[in-house]
C-alpha cells in the first residue's frame, strides 16, 4: 500500500521534531518516520555519564523549554529523552514508530520514499537522520589483525566494565576527551591519543557561548562580512566539569597518534608500544544518508552541494541537523530551530509554487495550524 503526505520527515530525534513544530504551525500535512520503537533519538544510546555543554534552558528546542532539575546545572542523556519525550506528546507530532525508511527516489512530481512497512509519496521530503547510525572508524594499519576488544562511542556505556583492563581512547574531541576523563576517574587510567595536542575551550565557555559564536558567524555571513570561522576555531574540546577535573588533576594527557596496532596493542612511530585490552574509538560519525543514494546527489568529491538546507540538484529535499553545512549548529537542540523554521517556510512556498496539490488531506493525528497555535500559545517562544 502507498500512502500520501505533503511533507515526510525521515527520523523522529531533536532535528525531526524540530522540522514537525515548524510544519505544523504552517499547517502543512506531514508525517515523521522514525526506525526507532522509543522516543529520544540518539540520546537513548548515549554513555551513562554523558551531561550536556548548556543548562537546560539553553539546550531546548523551539516553542518549549528544556526543564531543569534541582541541583542539576547540565542535562544527562535521560533527561533529554524525556523532554523529546513530552515535546513529541505535546505538540501532537504524527510520529510513526518502528519505520525504517530504506530509500527514496524520485517519482514524477513527488518523491517515492520505500520503508519496511511499504511505500510513501511526498511532495517534499526533510532528512533528518542523523549522525549516530553511522560511526567512522578510520583506516589504520593492523587494525583488522588487533586481537583485543575495538568498539566505537556509539558503543561505550560505563567504565565498569574496562575495571583491571588497559584501554586506548582513539580521538581528540569531546567524546574522546569525555570517555578518557570517565574512565581515569573510575580508577582505569587510559591511553588517550590524537592526531594533535588536545585544544580546550576556555574553561568558562559552555553550549551558551558556542551558540552564540555560531549565530554571530551567521549574521555576518549573511551581512557579507568575514567568516570568523565556526565552533571549531575556538578549539575541539569544552571543558566540562569532569573533564576539567580530570586534566587539572594531571589524569588526562594525550599521547600523538599511534601508526598501527599489533596484535595486542598499539605502535608509535618511534616504535614504542602499548599493550592494550581494548581500543575505543572515539573517532566520530558520517551522515546517515544512504537512503538517498538513487538520487545521485553526491558530487566529485563526495559532498552534496547545498542552498541553505535544500540540496541544490533536488529542490524537494531538504537536510537538517547535521552540522554547519545544513545550518549553523543545527547539531545541537538549541541550533536546530531555526533552520528547521527556515526549512519548513521554503516548502511551504514550493508547496504552494508547485502544480500538483493532491496531497492535502491531512494524515491521521494531525491539527490545523491554528488549532496547535491555541493551544501552545502559553509556551511558545521566538527560537533564537
Amino acid at each position: 500500500m502507498t500512502r500520501r503526505a505533503d511533507v515526510v520527515v525521515i527520523g523522529g530525534g531533536q532535528a525531526g521534531l524540530a522540522a514537525g513544530y515548524h510544519l505544523r504551525r504552517l499547517g502543512i500535512e506531514h508525517v515523521i518516520l522514525d526506525a526507532q520503537t522509543a522516543p529520544g533519538g540518539a540520546w537513548q544510546h548515549t554513555w551513562d555519564s554523558l551531561r550536556l555543554f548548556s543548562p537546560a534552558q539553553y539546550s531546548s528546542l523551539p516553542g518549549r523549554l528544556m526543564p531543569s532539575r534541582p541541583g542539576e546545572l547540565y542535562p544527562d542523556g535521560a533527561h533529554v529523552v524525556d523532554y523529546l519525550t513530552d515535546y513529541e506528546k505535546r505538540y501532537a507530532l504524527p510520529v510513526q514508530r518502528g519505520t525504517r525508511v530504506d530509500s527514496v527516489h524520485r517519482d514524477g512530481p513527488g518523491l517515492r520514499v520505500e520503508t519496511c512497512s511499504g511505500s510513501w509519496t511526498a511532495r517534499a521530503v526533510i532528512s533528518a537522520t542523523g549522525t549516530w547510525t553511522r560511526p567512522f572508524l578510520p583506516t589504520v594499519p593492523g587494525r583488522r589483525d588487533y586481537q583485543g576488544r575495538q568498539l566505537h562511542t556509539v558503543q561505550y556505556r560505563s567504565p565498569s566494565e574496562f575495571a583491571g583492563q588497559r584501554v586506548v581512547v582513539v580521538g581528540g574531541g569531546n567524546s574522546g576527551a569525555q570517555i578518557a576523563a570517565d574512565l581515569a576517574h573510575a580508577g582505569v587510567d587510559p591511553t588517550w591519543v590524537a592526531q594533535r595536542p588536545p585544544r580546550y575551550l576556555a574553561d568558562d565557555i559552555d553550549g551558551r557561548a558556542l551558540f552564540d559564536h555560531a549565530t554571530a558567524r551567521r549574521r555576518a555571513l549573511d551581512e557579507g562580512r568575514t567568516d570568523a570561522g565556526g565552533v571549531a576555531s575556538l578549539g575541539d574540546i569544552v571543558a566540562v566539569p569532569p573533564v576539567r577535573a580530570a586534566r587539572d588533576a594531571g589524569l588526562l594527557s594525550a599521547r600523538p597518534m599511534f601508526t598501527r596496532l599489533t596484535t595486542t596493542g598499539v605502535e608509535w612511530a618511534d616504535g614504542t608500544r602499548a599493550e592494550a585490552d581494548t581500543v575505543i574509538w572515539c573517532t566520530g560519525f558520517r551522515p546517515a544518508l544512504a537512503p538517498f543514494a538513487s538520487l545521485r546527489l553526491r558530487g566529485s568529491r563526495g559532498r552534496i552541494a547545498m542552498d541553505g538546507t535544500r540540496t541544490a540538484d533536488e529542490p524537494r529535499l531538504h537536510l537538517l541537523g547535521y552540522g554547519d553545512w545544513t545550518g549553523p549548529a543545527s547539531a545541537t537542540l538549541i541550533g536546530v530551530g531555526r533552520p528547521a523554521r527556515d526549512a519548513a517556510r521554503e516548502i511551504a512556498r514550493f508547496l504552494e509554487c508547485a502544480p500538483d496539490r493532491r496531497h492535502r488531506n491531512r494524515v491521521p493525528g494531525s491539527q490545523p495550524a491554528t488549532e496547535l497555535r491555541r493551544s501552545s500559545s502559553t509556551t511558545l517562544r521566538q527560537t533564537p
